[in-house]
């Protein structure tokens, strides 16, 4: 599905930047995508995808943690979070890892 939707997209995009219809097309095209992406069933969709992702995402986190637990070097928990620091993030515990 995803690559189904990147193709999709992409066959898109190429068609409105080589398009040979002018700008009254172009705009017609605009028009059509902001009325997609304000459509409450596609805004559900996308938003429940968003949920779908943070969740996988968290087990996931906790999945490693739990296998990995004290095993990661300490080279690497120190470079993790000097790169936090860089960035300007705070961590939130002892992984670098905040709770956003």
């Amino acid at each position: 599905m995803r690559y189904r939707l990147m193709f999709l997209s992409g066959l898109a995009l190429g068609y409105v930047l080589g398009t040979r219809a002018g700008r009254e097309r172009y705009e017609q095209l605009k028009k059509s995508a902001r009325r997609l992406s304000e459509n409450p069933a596609v805004r559900n969709t996308a938003e429940t995808a968003a949920q779908q992702g943070r969740q996988y995402a968290g087990k996931a986190y906790h999945a490693v943690s739990d296998k990995l637990g004290d095993r990661v070097p300490d080279s690497v928990t120190q470079r993790v979070r000097s790169l936090r620091e860089r960035n300007g993030s705070a961590p939130a515990d002892d992984w670098g890892t905040s709770t956003t």
